[in-house]
């Protein structure tokens, strides 16, 4: 049996917060319980949108819950290995083979466009590009190409992607009529999340995805992406998303809740005795080592539905915002 080799996959366009912090104690404890090791991979492709400072913090966050990954930045390591945004001729490289086979094409749709003519897409209501401008004439996208700046497509071929999930099960998705061809490089130049991390997971050999449920519905576009290379896709295990009491997801606004805030006023055994809590690995929030929760961890112990974090639970740092 080869080697378990999970990934921390944090995009630095703001601190780190409580919902990627639980992500990331599921994705660690999972694979250390194997024997595997852990990549850390900075998914900074889109540049403009992205931090300095945001790394630095991310690299402190991690470092200050014992979240260690075996191989990333580092001072002993090739760190830009793991910048996506310096991995552009490596994607270019792909790029380049997809336009030898044909099998990408220039779009010059807007997103209006799209709405108009598009059915939804049957997992989530996003619009399923209706392949406007593949049947475009070389000839009149070539025309196009002079005055308007294209994105570009991945033109999708029949086929049936399908899944076992760790915890939603048996999943199947005819790519062609439910996803439809995508977009895997912008008007700007810059590769698209599903081309990049499709990639970087093959080439860094991971084997195991933890990540959040929302990002379910890109599981078949990048799978299709590996399929392409020839590469065998990791296994995928999607967690439910952390929401604050009012319903709403974690996000990077939700200043009151990144762990940069969150270090003020608890302890990392404290942090992490609260992410075990939602986690269902124990049965109340008092604080615990990663060592302890190894002993505990299951993916049978997780729930499956969406999990509200109670306003106790990190109410000190509620308290301070709300003053």
């Amino acid at each position: 049996m080869s080697e378990v080799k999970g990934r921390f996959a944090p995009t630095p366009s703001g601190n780190m917060h409580v919902g990627n912090s639980f992500c990331y104690l599921l994705a660690w404890l999972s694979a250390k319980q194997q024997g595997g090791r852990i990549v850390l991979r900075m998914e900074d492709a889109d540049l403009p949108r992205m931090r300095k400072s945001a790394v630095l913090q991310t690299l402190s966050d991690l470092e200050w819950l014992g979240l260690e990954w075996d191989e990333g930045p580092g001072p002993q390591q090739d760190g830009g290995l793991y910048y996506q945004s310096c991995r552009t001729e490596i994607y270019d490289r792909f790029f380049a083979s997809l336009r030898e086979k044909g099998t990408v094409y220039p779009c010059f749709c807007s997103r209006k466009d799209i709405l108009l003519a598009a059915a939804p897409h049957a997992e989530d209501c996003t619009p399923v590009y209706p392949g406007t401008c593949w049947n475009l004439s070389s000839e009149k996208a070539v025309q196009r190409m002079k005055t308007q700046k294209p994105a570009w497509r991945l033109h999708l071929e029949p086929e049936t992607i399908t899944i076992h999930d760790r915890l939603f099960g048996r999943l199947s998705w005819d790519v062609q009529a439910e996803c439809g061809d995508f977009p895997i490089r912008r008007t700007d130049g810059i590769y698209c999340y599903q081309f990049t991390t499709a990639l970087d997971d093959v080439l860094m050999h991971i084997s195991e995805v933890v990540r959040s449920n929302d990002l379910l519905a890109s599981t078949p576009w990048q799978i299709y992406i590996q399929h392409l290379f020839g590469y065998q896709e990791p296994d995928y295990i999607h967690i439910p998303m952390l929401l604050d009491e009012s319903g709403q997801r974690m996000a990077k606004r939700s200043v009151s809740l990144s762990i940069c805030e969150i270090r003020k006023h608890y302890t990392p055994k404290e942090v992490l005795g609260r992410l075990a809590f939602l986690a269902n690995l124990q049965s109340d929030w008092s604080p615990c080592t990663l060592e302890q929760l190894l002993s505990v961890f299951s993916w049978d112990r997780l729930p499956k539905q969406n999990i509200v974090i109670p306003k106790a639970l990190f109410a000190k740092c509620q308290r301070e915002t709300s003053q």
